[in-house]
């Protein structure tokens, strides 16, 4: 499975952002997803997962109420979108395929992962 991220962009504190996330390959497998982050000089973090069926979601605390994800099976995309955005909330963004169709927080349970989009939030 392939992972491309795109949306990534320029954005001013209190704005949104939507970030895509299209699968390609082998993608047949039912995958859960999920968006992690990565700030400079920081370790990747947890922000947002999906399961397969769409129907169990998670966050991390820091964007609950803030960022929504979803996800388009029949076109092989997840989407993040992202409001009321914070300086705090910059960083490269990358989705991630999970080796189980359920939503997962857990960095280690993902197999796959895209090239990651950078999001900048200006205060």
């Amino acid at each position: 499975v392939q992972l491309q991220a795109s949306g990534g962009g320029l954005v001013q504190a209190g704005g949104s952002l939507r970030l895509s996330c299209t699968a390609s390959g082998r993608t047949s497998s039912n995958n859960g997803m999920g968006w992690f982050r990565q700030a400079p000089g920081k370790e990747r973090e947890f922000v947002a997962t999906v399961s397969w069926k769409g129907d169990t979601t998670y966050y991390a605390d820091s964007v609950k109420g803030r960022f929504s994800i979803s996800r388009d099976n029949a076109a092989n995309t997840v989407y993040l979108q992202m409001s009321s955005l914070k300086p705090e909330d910059t960083a490269v963004y990358y989705c991630a395929a999970a080796l189980t169709a359920a939503a997962t927080t857990s960095k280690e349970r993902y197999r796959y992962w895209g090239q990651g989009t950078l999001v900048t939030v200006s205060s």
